[in-house]
């Protein structure tokens, strides 16, 4: 299977073109949901791809209004890579949004996701057990723990959730950071806000650094509930056992749309497989 099959085409990619201003992303990034806009610029030649703009770059840079110095070059993969090239290229850049481009033209986006989809409807080999797959370093954080405390354990364990953990040490639910945001709020008026958050636009910055899952909230600016980690974490938990295929795992997170299940042997919580883990089994 090939990029262009996987990937969404240019004519459903909403781009933003350069010359341009901070104003022309910003309709985009925020009302209608998206992490990052590529940006072209128009020459005799045709269309050209730029970069990205990202919701990470308006946040770092709040005053900076010009998008030519807001773009972020990115690695990019051509219509004809492989899922598998692709995967290659995720697992070493860390990027999970990867730019089509053919001839210095931008034809399309592949994501993750598209990878993780094409091993659930069996267009990868998913065949691979898990087991030999997953992160054995797993963030856990007990049900009792204030909200606040837990969001300062994922942000400085750098990982975007946390396995809930009961009385007994046993796995109880999973909290993520969509979980925390979901609840906190912007505490308007602080004298001192931080460097993390803009003099401006507070409610914009904080739609941005909830959409982008920043693992660095801006704490000074944010109130988040003090109730214990029980009151806001899922408790629906999706597990998956060593021998599961990667297949089966891939398809578990698309239908129950998450980004990580927590690996059981026996009861025991022995790892954690995340979707980048899943395309371990393609390279």
């Amino acid at each position: 299977m090939n990029v262009a099959d996987a990937m969404t085409p240019r004519s459903e990619v909403i781009t933003v073109e350069v010359p341009g201003t901070r104003d022309d992303v910003l309709e985009y990034l925020q009302d209608l949901g998206f992490s990052s806009v590529p940006v072209i610029r128009t020459t005799d030649d045709g269309e050209q791809f730029r970069g990205l703009v990202t919701r990470e770059s308006l946040i770092e840079q709040p005053d900076e209004d010009q998008l030519a110095l807001l773009v972020r070059e990115v690695p990019t993969i051509g219509p004809s890579g492989t899922l598998t090239e692709l995967a290659e290229l995720v697992l070493e850049s860390g990027e999970r949004r990867v730019p089509v481009v053919e001839d210095g033209a931008l034809v399309g986006i592949v994501t993750v996701t598209d990878i993780v989809r094409a091993i659930a409807e069996g267009e990868q080999d998913g065949s691979a057990e898990v087991g030999g797959l997953a992160t054995r370093e797993v963030n856990t954080v007990y049900q009792g723990t204030p909200l606040p405390v837990a969001e300062r354990g994922l942000s400085y364990a750098d990982v975007p959730y946390a396995v809930v953990l009961d009385d007994e040490g046993r796995q109880t639910g999973m909290l993520t950071e969509v979980d925390i945001i979901e609840v906190a709020r912007v505490v308007q008026g602080e004298s001192n806000p931080g460097d993390a958050v803009a003099n401006q636009d507070d409610e914009w910055m904080w739609e941005g650094i909830k959409a982008v899952g920043s693992r660095s909230m801006p704490t000074l600016n944010v109130e988040i509930p003090s109730a214990p980690v029980s009151e806001f974490m899922t408790e629906d938990l999706v597990t998956v056992p060593k021998r599961r295929s990667a297949r089966e795992a891939a398809q578990s997170m698309l239908s129950k749309d998450v980004e990580q299940i927590p690996l059981l042997s026996g009861d025991d919580l022995v790892g954690i497989v995340r979707d980048v883990d899943l395309l371990k089994a393609l390279v």
